[in-house]
């Protein structure tokens, strides 16, 4: 179009300088440095041959024009090259955090003992893999144990802290008959970390092979809830208890209690990345109200309608990371 213009409005006018755009626009959308490169060579080139029609037009005028173009291609090309360098950084980022998820948060069998299963673990920042929320599913001798737990604390501080809670549970659950106990030991670990104002909010399950009731140790967690007969009940503690880290400061100790958990029945756990998510009127996510509204057959498809549901209620995205639990007794 610039050349067109350039040769319908004679020699006396020249549109040689709107070219420097051609770099710019070939650069757009590539990672390939000579994109824009061969770009600008051709844009030279026309603004040369421009030069030699456009006679009335200054020298100056023309040369000027050459040395923009000149220098938007090497500019343009240099931003390709940096962006091609994030693009390689971004993915070798998301390839060591894809790597930390499945060494702290691995894989969750479908069928464990009398129950399905399904997880789900969305992290609230875009390049992110893993964050402060954690949970895990054990095979023990006492039964199936579920720990679902929410670090206070953002970054690398979040993710050590998560991964000691992890590594502590996976030994304690497997040695300890009483769930409290396993609790007491979790808390007792972070504790002894010399990180300050750090603690970590956690709900434990035990559930028992045979029929008979389950197990819940809630330390200062969002409250599971319970579908059963197609209502939901929220599973409150029997005491209030503080998070783990901080059972020193009240001088007690963590209490368990029992749950009626039959065939048929299903129980979420969930951090208060769902509980608390908000819509533009800052009212919170009627967690209990909607899932109510669900079918509870399958967990792995519940999570999913979950978290359509939630995003579509915020509108803008999840502000905190987000985990999901859910077990569905079978037998």
């Amino acid at each position: 179009m610039a050349v067109l213009a350039d040769i319908a409005t004679g020699p006396g006018v020249t549109f040689s300088p709107v070219l420097a755009a051609v770099p710019v626009l070939a650069g757009t959308g590539t990672r390939r440095a000579v994109v824009p490169l061969v770009a600008g060579a051709i844009a030279s080139v026309i603004v040369a041959g421009l030069a030699f029609y456009d006679s009335r037009v200054p020298v100056v005028v023309h040369i000027t024009a050459a040395a923009t173009v000149i220098a938007i291609t090497f500019f343009s090309c240099a931003n390709v090259m940096v962006a091609a360098t994030q693009d390689r950084e971004l993915v070798r980022v998301r390839t060591v955090a894809e790597a930390a998820q499945r060494a702290l948060l691995r894989l969750v069998p479908r069928r464990m003992g009398p129950l399905v299963v399904a997880v789900r673990y969305v992290a609230a920042e875009a390049e992110a893999r893993i964050g402060g929320d954690v949970y895990e599913v054990l095979r023990t001798p006492y039964g199936v144990r579920l720990l679902l737990g929410d670090v206070c604390g953002k970054g690398l501080g979040a993710v050590e802290t998560a991964s000691d809670v992890l590594g502590v549970f996976r030994e304690a659950a497997r040695a300890e008959p009483d769930l409290s106990e396993v609790a007491r030991r979790l808390d007792s670990a972070l504790a002894r970390r010399t990180v300050d104002e750090e603690f970590v909010t956690a709900v434990l399950v035990g559930i028992p092979d045979d029929p008979g009731p389950a197990i819940v140790v809630n330390c200062g967690h969002p409250p599971p809830l319970l579908c059963h007969a197609g209502e939901v009940t929220v599973v409150d503690p029997p005491i209030d208890s503080p998070p783990l880290a901080l059972l020193g400061l009240v001088g007690s100790d963590y209490r368990a209690g029992l749950l009626t958990f039959e065939r048929g029945d299903l129980l979420l756990l969930y951090t208060d990345g769902v509980a608390e998510a908000r819509d533009e009127t800052d009212r919170f996510y009627p967690l209990a109200q909607r899932l109510a509204g669900m079918p509870h057959d399958e967990p792995e498809a519940l999570l999913d309608d979950l978290l359509v549901d939630v995003r579509a209620y915020v509108g803008s995205g999840l502000t905190d990371d987000a985990a999901l639990l859910a077990v569905r007794r079978e037998r």
